[in-house]
């Protein structure tokens, strides 16, 4: 193929990745045009149902914010965080725990949200300074929360991963245990908003925790993602084993997004995990790309790893969400290059793998999600568990979009409605 042509074959291949990476770019605009600007919003207003948010906060927010311009959304984000986690410290300070306590959640997600689109620059400082406040605001939140939230440091290759472990009630009493992860950019404080909140009110002991990739482990002890995520949940099982108020007989897993992905990878090699679930399910990382034979290939080669890095460069300065997917996979999987990164996904592949997963299975799909088009249902068929399920939901419920986002209520009824038949004691063996 002439390079002429190459270069063709790329602005399409880049066109493509960007909206099948980038976020929901082909669902509704929430006051933004830009997929990942209106996706960001809805996934911060989200957490209102519980206690991550409040509405008039979050429009008031985004209103100001200049779409587009990634300093304009740190800065409004910033400024909504320190009010309420000012109030907090206020409302600390007269008595008022329940009011604190709600002010503190609310400033952690909204910190978060804050950070969301500093990585295009990974040694900017203010990566790590902001996600500290959200950190440290969740941590006034959680002393005052009604029931148990435990900061934990999980044993791991001569280090710790971070995480929380979250108790229904403080008297020891041995329940099953849900460990949740999160994806490729997500936090452990953002995982008991979506879905511990929700977990522990039906009896579940939760563990929350972040690996190489995410959260404090990439931003403090500087570890990017690896495919053969079985390495961090064997220490975590283990670590969860240990703990008096654990079931060992009733341990589920779950990962939320590129979660998907790295949870089945790891209950195909871990068998203490009693079921697993994936929302939403992926099947080949690098699959997502859409690249041609010819053009993997020539991302193989100086010239064609060039043409592509320099595409891509010049829809980062136009293109936000677009900018955002290349810069985030860059900052997690430590590549120097976006055509670097790219050809790092490819290990991330359930091929050889999702028939080793003997565990009962529940993978989960949207509608509307169009990051990873096809990958759960191509993640299902794979599957050879004698349990597996498939659920999908819908436009119709509110619910198309990535992760259900916008609708963790129907979300968590249906997902958890479907581990407690699963976690019932005597469908345990």
């Amino acid at each position: 193929m002439k390079r002429g042509s190459y270069v063709a074959h790329c602005l399409i291949w880049l066109f493509t990745i960007c909206l099948l990476l980038s976020g929901n770019v082909f669902s509704a605009g929430l006051i933004f045009k830009d997929g990942q600007y209106s996706f960001q919003t809805l996934r911060a207003l989200g957490y209102a149902v519980s206690g991550g948010a409040d509405i008039g906060e979050v429009l008031n927010t985004v209103y100001a914010v200049k779409e587009g311009d990634d300093e304009s959304w740190y800065r409004e984000w910033l400024k909504t965080a320190e009010q309420r986690e000012k109030a907090g410290d206020e409302f600390l300070a007269r008595g008022k725990i329940i009011s604190a306590r709600q002010e503190f959640f609310k400033a952690s997600n909204y910190y978060r949200t804050s950070e969301f689109f500093l990585h295009t620059m990974p040694d900017d400082p203010r990566i790590v300074s902001v996600w500290k406040k959200s950190r440290d605001s969740f941590l006034k939140g959680a002393k005052l929360a009604d029931h148990p939230i435990v900061p934990v440091s999980i044993p791991f290759e001569g280090d710790t991963l971070p995480g929380y472990l979250c108790l229904v009630d403080a008297s020891g009493a041995r329940r099953p245990l849900l460990i949740v992860q999160t994806g490729f950019d997500g936090t452990k404080e953002e995982l008991y908003f979506a879905t511990a909140y929700f977990a522990v009110k039906r009896g579940y002991n939760v563990l929350l925790f972040e690996g190489p990739g995410q959260g404090e482990m990439i931003r403090i002890q500087k570890l990017p993602f690896r495919p053969n995520w079985e390495t961090v949940i064997t220490p975590v099982v283990d670590y969860a084993m240990s703990l008096k108020e654990v079931d060992a007989k009733r341990i589920a897993l779950m990962g939320i997004s590129f979660g998907g992905y790295l949870a089945p990878r790891a209950v195909a090699f871990e068998k203490r995990i009693k079921a697993c679930i994936a929302n939403g399910g992926v099947y080949d990382f690098h699959m997502t790309a859409h690249l041609t034979p010819d053009l993997e290939k020539y991302l193989d080669t100086r010239e064609g790893a060039e043409e592509i890095d320099k595409d891509i460069y010049a829809r980062m300065k136009t293109d936000p969400s677009f900018r955002w997917v290349m810069a985030n996979g860059m900052f997690t999987f430590h590549a120097g290059s976006p055509s670097a990164w790219l050809k790092m996904t490819r290990p991330y592949t359930m091929k050889d793998v999702a028939a080793k997963i003997a565990c009962p299975i529940l993978i989960v799909d949207s509608e509307g999600d169009k990051d990873m088009p096809g990958q759960a249902k191509r993640l299902y068929d794979a599957l050879t568990s004698p349990r597996k399920d498939f659920m999908l939901f819908t436009k119709e419920e509110g619910a198309e979009e990535h992760c259900q986002m916008g609708a963790i209520l129907i979300s968590n009824a249906r997902i958890l409605d479907w581990l407690d038949d699963i976690m019932a004691r005597d469908n345990v063996r």
